[in-house]
């Protein structure tokens, strides 16, 4: 008796299938390409398990609409690319602030604007984190392949749950258009991670209460679970307040959550960095062209590594830190002109030789820019 089954997906396919094995209760959307997959998929498939589709007016009402849904006790995500994505940010303030979880697919494309709709990129690296204003904590995901971004989609409800936060999955247009051979786990048999709900009576029930665990519980209005949300800062019943006794003390839990649990949120894959005097860092799409660029490279006796970011944010410094001890070079190779270059570069602090190999064009970064660097 097989514990699996082998099918031919997409990566926007793949999505739905995790989110819906993850307990998805509700998704609101607006079509963009190259997400719309998403939301079609899912309006088909959604309903027939119990759950609730609907089509937004637009990005900012998909996301009200995702908040809304998971503050009523149910599992909930959207997905857009680039332009709905800038869209969502105030939205996604309000989420980090009012600690509601929730799952945001961006599946990322050219821009800045409307740019080349059908065409790669990874632009929005650094929108993820610093997109909507203020200081907060974000989870942010990347996957490089159809399969990550079935077990990737399953972590980000995990984590969102587990932590009382927005996730962000960021896919480029390549993995959500790529189709390949996914082995799914049969119906319950993943981990689903539930969010904590409260053991004490309505009375005694505060929503930003501090805990041991620094993620307090949530409780589904309807329950009879009276308390009040707000995107003010505010006390541990939820009202705003101007008291830096009760500010102070919630920024620090905000952060501390997701800051003590590194372990646990942040992942990364290394490839024969054992040995490895210079290692490329990707991600993405992109980190499949630095894989094949590594085994050429050593075809040539170049002892090349990789460091593949599956957690974008936080950042994975401990790992980057690590490698810098070892290597002479580390090659980052992006999408883009140089974000996660420059988070690297934060990390190294001159220890050794860092430099990028990027476009922004709408094109893949190709294996042979990489190893033209290499020789370089």
């Amino acid at each position: 008796m097989t514990d699996a089954v082998g099918v031919m997906l997409q990566g926007n396919e793949a999505v739905v299938e995790g989110a819906l094995a993850a307990g998805i209760g509700f998704y609101g959307g607006y079509p963009i390409t190259p997400a719309s997959e998403i939301a079609e998929m899912m309006s088909r498939r959604l309903p027939q398990q119990g759950g609730v589709f609907i089509q937004m007016e637009d990005e900012i009402g998909s996301l009200a609409a995702v908040i809304g849904a998971s503050i009523g006790g149910l599992k909930a995500m959207t997905a857009t690319s680039g332009p709905g994505f800038s869209l969502m940010q105030e939205n996604l303030g309000f989420a980090a602030a009012a600690e509601i979880p929730c799952v945001i697919v961006d599946v990322q494309r050219a821009g800045p604007s409307t740019g080349l709709p059908t065409a790669p990129s990874q632009g929005d690296v650094m929108q993820a984190r610093w997109g909507t204003h203020g200081d907060h904590p974000i989870i942010a995901l990347c996957p490089s392949s159809v399969s990550e971004a079935y077990h990737l989609t399953i972590r980000a409800f995990n984590l969102s749950e587990k932590y009382r936060t927005p996730v962000i999955l960021l896919m480029d247009e390549v993995t959500a258009h790529l189709r390949e051979k996914v082995v799914l786990p049969l119906p319950g048999s993943v981990e689903v991670v539930e969010r904590i709900q409260a053991t004490v009576p309505p009375e005694w029930y505060f929503p930003y209460e501090e805990t041991n665990s620094d993620v307090p519980p949530i409780v589904s209005f309807g329950e009879g679970y009276r308390y009040h949300i707000d995107g003010l800062f505010h006390d541990r019943a939820g009202f705003p307040t101007s008291r830096l006794d009760e500010i102070r003390p919630w920024v620090e839990r905000v952060f501390r959550k997701i800051d003590r649990n590194l372990a646990d949120i942040v992942h990364t894959e290394e490839e024969m960095t054992e040995d490895a005097t210079v290692v490329l860092v990707s991600y993405g799409t992109t980190a499949r062209s630095a894989r094949y660029a590594m085994h050429r490279a050593r075809e040539r006796r170049k002892r090349v590594g990789l460091l593949t970011l599956q957690t974008i944010w936080p950042f994975p410094e401990h790992a980057v830190d690590h490698l810098a001890h070892q290597a002479r070079l580390i090659l980052v190779a992006e999408m883009n002109r140089g974000q996660i270059l420059l988070e690297v570069e934060r990390i190294v602090k001159g220890r050794c030789e860092v430099r990028g190999v990027n476009r922004a064009d709408g094109e893949l970064v190709e294996p042979r820019q990489i190893l033209d660097a290499l020789e370089q």
